[in-house]
């Protein structure tokens, strides 16, 4: 059984997952994100989406509904709306569903200052769906509440996520 494979365009600002076949990849789907606004980078504290090859480590939320509101990983009970967003105007929303990454290239992105999973950078669903397509994130993936359901029904614990 062939793996899929996720990649992430930084320039483009799109989400591409592919389905490894011997005569060439074949393109799956193709989702427009939204990555950091400070533009890449590994350090802890930076704010930057960490680039090289990652894995999904973890896939949280699994049953839980489109727009629900995610809290240190756990579902707070919120279904986000535009009059919660009012209410919470700086909040840093987590929604839907999370698949958390974590680096595999030690250095890089794996141990130490560099280590995406401790930086718990994230794929995840966003109160932002207009602006996709557009760096503004803290460092994670954002994605449409829709793709990203879409998105976690299809890959598992393990595959593979490049980001460049």
């Amino acid at each position: 059984m062939n793996r899929l494979v996720i990649d992430v365009d930084l320039r483009l600002q799109q989400l591409y997952l592919w389905q490894p076949a011997p005569d060439g990849d074949i393109l799956l789907r193709q989702y427009p994100v939204s990555t950091a606004l400070k533009g890449p980078g590994e350090l802890s504290g930076s704010h930057c989406t960490p680039r090289g090859l990652h894995r999904i480590a973890e896939k949280i939320g699994a049953g839980a509904p489109l727009y629900s509101v995610f809290k240190s990983r756990q579902p707070t009970g919120e279904i986000w709306t535009p009059e919660l967003d009012a209410r919470y105007p700086d909040r840093d929303w987590i929604l839907t569903r999370i698949l958390w990454l974590a680096g595999q290239e030690p250095g890089r992105n794996q141990g130490g200052q560099v280590d995406t999973y401790d930086r718990y950078i994230y794929i995840h669903g966003t109160s932002e769906e207009h602006r996709l397509g557009t760096p503004v994130s803290h460092g994670c993936i954002r994605m449409s509440n829709s793709d990203v359901l879409d998105l976690f029904d299809r890959v598992a614990i393990g595959t593979a996520v490049r980001i460049g």
